[in-house]
């Protein structure tokens, strides 16, 4: 998820859905899905994403329920899918198991003393993407017609290449801050909150603090990446200090006698990422709405009701101006 600090660094301005009509956002799935999956299972009863044989697909109403913000507002989403896990992250997975666990271990004494409120608040962050959730996900995006990349690595890095590389494409779509420190030029977050979302700038963000971008990169790995802990003692400010002294991550490491274990390769997953060029996207979308609910209801069960509003949004967005093509 990247280093939240960031963000006191990180030039960001809020900008209203109006100004966004007709872009391109390359939308890191697992960030965006992973949103709606806790939120779903947070404030809906189990039994309505739960079948017969106890398979939850959350994911389903979350997926309704998100679409269409980006369907009303004349965006494209194309779903930037995580391939294989980066070497370096294996140890915050396991970490991430680790907590999960203690997690659940606690919704079990929850359940047992009747607390639902924090029964349901705990079973949200032990939600996990299942091989059930990617399968269904995507086949609900074929449907719905929507465009989806296989990154061969780490979604956001895929996500933020496009922004960079791709003319067709204008935003990453991610609250992973990971996305500043990846090259995106422009990155729209909050994409499932309430409200307009925000843009996180780039070329601004270099410019406002004087950095290049490997001077970024280097004060956020002394600040902590998801591929190390970090230098103790050293916040977003004290970094950017430090790294405009020395000059990078050797000069500030040398100067405090500090050391981080694989700064070089951590340094080059940021800058020179593992991504493809080997992708389509398209913007002509026609979404088979009736197809999709029918897959919804009735092949996975969940209510008709829970999802009614989201099929008639994306059917009322369909039709709306400046989206004839999807008619």
């Amino acid at each position: 998820m990247g280093n939240a600090d960031l963000r006191q660094l990180a030039v960001l301005d809020e900008v209203p859905f109006e100004e966004l009509e007709g872009s391109v956002v390359a939308v890191d799935v697992h960030n965006w899905l992973y949103k709606y999956l806790t939120t779903t299972v947070r404030w809906t009863g189990d039994d309505v994403y739960t079948t017969a044989d106890g398979t939850e697909v959350a994911n389903l109403v979350g997926v309704v329920q998100g679409l269409p913000k980006f369907f009303e507002h004349d965006l494209t989403p194309v779903f930037v899918w995580d391939g294989g896990v980066t070497e370096l992250k294996e140890e915050e997975i396991e970490e991430r198991r680790e907590e999960r666990a203690e997690r659940e271990q606690r919704l079990e004494e929850a359940r047992e003393a009747g607390d639902h409120l924090e029964a349901a608040r705990l079973d949200s962050q032990t939600q996990r993407l299942t091989d059930t959730i990617h399968e269904t996900t995507r086949e609900l995006f074929d449907l719905l017609d929507v465009p989806q990349v296989e990154a061969p690595a780490e979604g956001e890095a895929q996500a933020s290449y496009m922004a960079r590389v791709d003319e067709a494409v204008d935003y990453a779509g991610s609250d992973d801050y990971d996305c500043l420190l990846l090259g995106s030029p422009l990155t729209l977050r909050q994409l499932t909150s309430k409200g307009d979302p925000e843009v996180m700038d780039f070329q601004a963000t270099l410019d406002k603090h004087d950095l290049t971008w490997e001077q970024l990169v280097d004060v956020g790995i002394l600040c902590g990446t998801d591929f190390n802990e970090g230098i103790d003692g050293f916040g977003p400010k004290t970094a950017l200090s430090a790294v405009r002294e020395h000059g990078d991550l050797w000069g500030v490491l040398d100067a405090e006698g500090e050391y981080v274990d694989y700064g070089d390769r951590i340094r080059e997953l940021f800058l020179d990422p593992d991504v493809t060029d080997d992708y389509e996207i398209h913007t002509d979308i026609s979404p088979d709405v009736e197809a999709a609910r029918e897959y919804v209801t009735e092949t996975w069960n969940i209510p008709a009701d829970e999802v009614a509003r989201g099929f008639e949004r994306i059917e009322e967005s369909v039709t709306q101006t400046g989206l004839d093509q999807w008619t």
